[in-house]
């Protein structure tokens, strides 16, 4: 009997062995499950305090039914011992919210618990977490906790990562965009001796005068990130002693870091650095020549700040160097070729971006085409201008290409330009004012998804060679000096577009009796004439203003779905009838202009039901609920038409107006007193700084 057993043990081991060696998860004798009974029940109890859905709306929790919790969604368990080790509810559905349970505490096994980029509605940390002994990873970050943090994580004395706050890509759970989480002493974190990742972006450590010292008691510390931590200067006595050898990657992005504060100890502590992020601090001056010794620097962002001079002579033997962001400084000289026996980074460097600086000529241009392996470049806003050689077609791992923005005016670039781009996916050419000189015949040897070229002389004929661009998802040809017809085949090309502009120039057609788009449509200052299409689908924006577009404006509601419209202008046209009341249907609407038509009779009460609106611009009757229902219009328009009699003093409700137009009428009488209380209008802002918050969400 004893044999027996032991020979059954054996195999046991046997078995396990192998399963382990062959890393299955589902690799049982007999089909055992896995599944702890008792764990699976503790799931359950933390299930009913969480709501989870899918982009389609739909409960995902709910699929938490079966006997086998480890293969259920966000669950993860030991393949041997059938314990729950990880709980990843990141990415695996589109928003978790809730409460969260004190049963995890029944998960004596659980390593790993991300409730990252989720909405926990402003909810503090639960204190219990302190009491997961085991946790070796614990991300919350961007999961929109608040208050206070509690010290008592510090006795999570196996953590290796710990991440949270955010950096800035789930700021759109957050309703208030300042510091998620007050601190005092961080005293307690020196406790977490294992840390080799910690994120504390967006937690203020101003009131934290330790924080320092702490970071420096965290000897296996490699990547540390300190964004938006309203860090104004670093004692010169904070070395990283303690970890200067491992640390390989460092954000202090979105401090008030300045030159005198952070260059002193930085250049004694990057030898193995790997990504530096100093953007948007206050650097100023000339770029050190001591960031040409970081060897091993792989990424470095140095945007927004008020750096200046010249750019490569400090980086210029930092061999590795794959990254360099210096948008938004005042930098004016490239300088790359000045030395290129020095300059290996011209063979490193992937991705370039100096948008909005002070770049003069066109001798960066030249230069850039000594940089073989560019697969993002970004000139844009800056003063460069002369010719443009045909050399810059010759980057043949070029993707994302961005002259926008600057003074090109009357530049030719041809076909040669773009002969050897073959695996460009992004063209912004917009507001350079370059002109396209482009045989109809092209077949370009790209397939682009993003192609901006406003303002850029494209015309008088519709570009043929367009055509062949089927994967465009955003696509903008305004101010193009194009007066022709629309082709026939282009509905059919741009059936995946979310985004077209083909505004302010002289294309005439008609509008196909069905169009996909799924965001933003701008057909405006044209020559476009017939009914509107059959369906529209989901617009969030539509401007069809100053064409020759005929039939009622009613239709409008029986051709788009009326959740997602926030944008709708059709002023300028020849539309006919009344303002349709259905148009209140549309919730979201913060921009409405029917201005400039053949509409007649009252303007529809139920307009006033758009809480949402910011500008409404139309003919009609002046209704008194304008006042009174739309307390937010910022820009409101009701010229030119034929209004009669007093100012109802309802329209001294609307306390944001900073715009408002009644000339052209027939009005008689005072003013109302109460126009006095008009204080917005007095900001000295700009005509387009004034609306430009109405339109900016819609770009």
């Amino acid at each position: 009997m004893m044999s027996s057993k032991r020979s059954h043990k054996l195999l046991l081991l046997h078995f396990a062995i192998f399963c382990l060696l062959l890393l299955q998860e589902n690799c049982t004798e007999a089909n055992v499950i896995l599944c702890k009974e008792s764990e699976r029940k503790t799931l359950l109890e933390f299930k009913q305090s969480l709501q989870a859905v899918d982009s389609s709306g739909n409960d995902v929790l709910s699929s938490w039914k079966s006997k086998e919790c480890c293969g259920w969604v966000g669950v993860s368990c030991n393949n041997l011992t059938g314990y729950v080790e990880k709980l990843d509810f990141r990415s695996k559905f589109k928003d978790v919210a809730g409460t969260i349970s004190s049963s995890l505490l029944k998960l004596h096994h659980l390593r790993l618990l991300d409730l990252s980029y989720n909405d926990f509605n402003g909810s503090v940390i639960p204190e219990f977490f302190g009491s997961l002994k085991k946790l070796r990873y614990l991300d919350l970050s961007n999961a929109n906790f608040g208050g206070s943090i509690p010290s008592n994580l510090g006795n999570l004395s196996m953590l290796e990562t710990f991440r949270l706050g955010g950096n800035g890509e789930g700021l759109f759970y957050r309703h208030n965009i300042g510091n998620m989480f007050t601190v005092g002493k961080l005293e307690w974190l020196s406790h977490l001796s294992f840390l080799r990742g910690l994120d504390l972006s967006f937690v203020s450590l101003s009131s934290a005068d330790d924080w320092s010292q702490v970071i420096n008691k965290l000897p296996f510390l490699e990547e540390l990130s300190l964004s938006h931590c309203d860090l104004s200067s670093i004692s010169p006595s904070f070395s990283f002693t303690n970890f200067s050898t491992s640390l390989t990657s460092l954000d202090l992005s979105g401090n008030s870091l300045t030159s005198s504060s952070i260059y002193p100890w930085l250049f004694n502590v990057s030898s193995n650095l790997v990504s530096l992020d100093l953007s948007m601090n206050q650097l100023k001056g000339p770029i050190p020549e001591a960031f040409g010794n970081m060897i091993t620097m792989q990424e470095l962002y140095l945007s927004h700040n008020q750096l200046e001079g010249e750019i490569f002579k400090s980086f210029g033997n930092m061999c590795s160097l794959a990254f360099l962001d210096m948008d938004s400084n005042h930098l004016s000289t490239f300088g790359i070729v000045q030395n290129t026996s020095l300059s290996c980074t011209r063979y490193s460097l992937r991705e370039l971006s100096l948008a909005h600086n002070q770049l003069k000529g066109n001798s960066v241009l030249n230069e850039i085409t000594k940089l073989p392996s560019l697969s993002v470049l970004d000139l844009g806003y800056n003063l460069l201008n002369g010719t443009i050689k045909e050399s810059i077609g010759q980057l043949p791992n070029l993707k994302v290409l961005r002259l926008a923005g600057n003074a090109f005016d009357n530049v030719v670039i041809s076909e040669a330009h773009f002969s050897n781009l073959t695996k460009l996916r992004s063209l912004d050419l917009s507001y350079s004012y370059l002109t396209l000189k482009i045989s109809s015949g092209w077949s370009p040897p790209f397939q682009l998804g993003f192609m901006l070229l406003c303002s850029c002389k494209i015309g008088p004929s519709f570009p043929i060679w367009l055509r062949t661009q089927t994967a465009l998802v955003f696509l903008d040809i305004s101010a193009s000096e194009i007066s022709d017809s629309l082709p026939d085949w282009f509905w059919n090309l741009v059936d995946s577009l979310v985004y077209l502009n083909m505004s302010f120039n002289q294309i005439n057609g008609t509008l196909p009796h069905e169009l996909r788009y799924k965001r933003h449509l701008d057909l405006s200052s044209n020559n476009f004439t017939g009914p509107l299409p059959m369906s529209l689908y989901s617009l969030w924006s539509l401007n069809l203003s100053k064409n020759k577009f005929t039939g009622s404006v009613s239709a409008i509601c029986n051709i788009m779905e009326k959740w997602s419209l926030y944008l709708l202008d059709l002023s300028y046209n020849v539309f006919s009838r009344e303002v349709p009341g259905c148009i209140a249907e549309f919730v979201r609407l913060k921009v409405l202009n029917l201005a400039d038509n053949s509409l007649s009779g009252p303007v529809p009460s139920s307009l006033g039901s758009l809480a949402s609106l910011e500008m409404l611009s139309l003919r009609g009757e002046i209704p008194k609920w304008i006042g009174q229902s739309l307390s937010s219009l910022v820009f409101l328009s009701l010229r030119r038409n034929q209004f009669k009699g007093k100012m109802p003093h309802q329209l001294c409700g609307l306390k944001y107006v900073q715009i408002l137009d009644l000339s052209l009428n027939n009005i008689s009488g005072s003013l109302p007193s109460c126009f006095n209380n008009f204080t917005s209008m007095a900001q000295k802002l700009s005509l387009d700084q004034r609306i430009e918050h109405v339109f900016r969400k819609f770009l």
